[in-house]
């Protein structure tokens, strides 16, 4: 399993996700239970390759995941990546190591914390091409 968490200075779950070009990728496809965390990848994303305006013509950095971990997404943003087939969790947890831990021990994350942006990006997605 991939996940990809979208970050701020790959130090902190960050919102927006659409608009993330910070991203820490973990690669759990090898991963064993009661071990230490494979160390992810870190992807920063060129302006062009921002997933709110990438027009999946060609390969992504991200291609291949199944979950996205951010604290915000907009309803676009979580049908264009089920679309890539990647499954969207949005979480008020602002540490991406404790996030990953969470999920792999089957716990819920923490609820989202208010994010104008969310709303705003919920109206622009009634116009948005996904």
């Amino acid at each position: 399993m991939k996940i990809a968490i979208a970050t701020q200075d790959f130090a902190k779950v960050s919102g927006h996700a659409g608009q993330a070009r910070q991203w820490l990728l973990y690669d759990l496809s090898l991963h064993h239970a009661n071990r230490l965390l494979p160390a992810p990848q870190r992807i920063d994303l060129a302006q062009d390759q921002v997933l709110h305006v990438f027009t999946d013509d060609r390969p992504h950095p991200l291609d291949g995941i199944d979950v996205v971990i951010s604290a915000s997404a907009g309803d676009g943003f979580i049908r264009h990546m089920r679309k890539r087939g990647a499954d969207v969790l949005l979480t008020g947890e602002t540490d991406p190591a404790v996030a990953i831990t969470r999920i792999l021990a089957g716990e819920a994350l923490p609820d989202t914390r208010f994010d104008l942006t969310t709303t705003l990006c919920r109206i622009r997605d009634l116009f948005s091409r996904y």
